[in-house]
């Protein structure tokens, strides 16, 4: 991974200088894990390319959780936003999973009008988006939109049920999600093992979590910040999930 990188460095070297496009500055890209492995460099690969092309000034933290206990994937996007802003001035924020690679560069990584889901068909889908409130994978707002949502919610522990909860935030503020054409937003994800799934339960209350749920009510400790020519690491430790209530 550090000699693709050196590597990238030395092309950088030689490109014509590029100028920011109108609609954005800074762009933050964000993503969380449960610990490295290539799958994640070659998620990166991929994104540090894309990037080259499509922008000036980007900026790429991946989140790492560590510990044993039942992954958290809107708390460590909560997590990138937060350890991000504190070094630079952001005004977009890209979140993407690792495990999803772009098919398509028109597909432009960049701040909207309104909310932006990017990643609307992939192939465990078919191609297609799965349902109208799906706002999954990779997601764009830019810092005023995430901060009307609140950010994003840290009580999701396990896969699923987050991203509904943030498309209701979206709505819930008087926002629409915008997408790209299916033919421009497709992915292919990298398979690997995920944690159980969450409580759907807690998506029909959004309405009454939002304001105490979110980027206000986060907490968690960083234990080592990596930094790399194109790219930090943030390991953190988020807590631990509550006890599930027992079926009965």
């Amino acid at each position: 991974m550090e000699k693709a990188i050196l590597c990238l460095l030395k092309i950088l070297r030689y490109l014509p200088p590029l100028t920011l496009s109108p609609f954005l500055s800074y762009i933050e890209a964000s993503g969380p894990l449960r610990e490295s492995n290539q799958n994640n460099e070659l998620y990166l690969l991929f994104l540090f390319v894309s990037f080259i092309v499509l922008i000036a000034a980007y900026f790429f933290s991946v989140v790492f959780q560590l510990g044993e206990d039942t992954f958290n994937r809107a708390k460590l996007l909560n997590v990138g936003y937060t350890e991000t802003i504190k070094d630079a001035e952001y005004d977009c924020f890209i979140f993407s999973d690792v495990d999803l690679i772009p098919m398509d560069d028109r597909n432009l990584y960049h701040c909207y009008d309104q909310p932006r889901h990017f990643a609307i068909a992939m192939d465990k889908f078919g191609f297609r988006l799965p349902y109208a409130g799906y706002f999954g994978g990779v997601s764009g707002l830019s810092k005023k939109q995430f901060l009307k949502i609140n950010g994003f919610p840290n009580e999701y522990w396990g896969w699923g049920g987050e991203d509904d909860d943030i498309y209701n935030r979206i709505t819930l503020n008087g926002m629409k999600v915008s997408r790209p054409d299916v033919r421009i937003g497709r992915y292919r994800m990298i398979k690997h093992e995920r944690d159980k799934h969450n409580e759907f339960s807690k998506i029909q209350n959004t309405k009454n979590t939002m304001r105490k749920d979110g980027i206000s009510s986060l907490m968690y400790r960083v234990v080592s910040v990596k930094k790399y020519p194109l790219y930090t690491n943030i390991s953190v430790e988020i807590g631990k999930p509550p006890p599930r209530p027992l079926k009965g």
